[in-house]
């Protein structure tokens, strides 16, 4: 296996590593219980990107193991500043929180596949992109669902 490209993946499985870390110490962090279940989801999904990572590492999948899909970005995170992560942390300031991680992420993956133009590592760094936004969108979603709830009136 080349040098560079198990140096690129062990990075993409630090960082998947930090992610996980990052959400469950959200959890521990704030009380609600709707919000711990939310972030412990996302912090699964972490989990699952550096299982995907080490098996590709591995060779037991391929470029095209991960499928792009059509991901709405709100540019939430993109408007709005990151609020500190504390106990008495609301909903939306940890969806704020998530929504900022992701979109850091999804950068890291971007930037990472433009070094490695037109490449079996590109594809699936770029894909591994793509997930990082699915992420973002999640979690601005959930933002924008207790920053803005529904009234009575419609």
């Amino acid at each position: 296996m080349d040098k560079r490209f198990e140096d690129i993946i062990d990075l993409a499985i630090q960082r998947e590593e930090e992610a996980y870390n990052f959400y469950m110490n959200i959890c521990d962090t704030v009380k609600d219980s709707g919000v711990k279940y939310a972030v412990e989801l996302i912090a699964g999904e972490e989990k699952k990107h550096k299982a995907f990572l080490v098996s590709y590492r591995e060779g037991k999948y391929g470029s095209d193991s991960l499928r792009m899909i059509d991901v709405i970005d709100y540019k939430i995170a993109e408007y709005l500043e990151e609020p500190e992560i504390s106990k008495d942390a609301t909903a939306q300031d940890v969806y704020l929180i998530a929504s900022h991680r992701e979109a850091r992420s999804y950068q890291f993956y971007k930037k990472l596949a433009g070094l490695h133009i037109e490449s079996d590592t590109a594809a699936m760094l770029l894909k591994m992109a793509n997930e990082e936004l699915k992420h973002k969108e999640k979690m601005e979603y959930l933002y924008t669902n207790t920053a803005f709830t529904q009234t009575s009136g419609g």
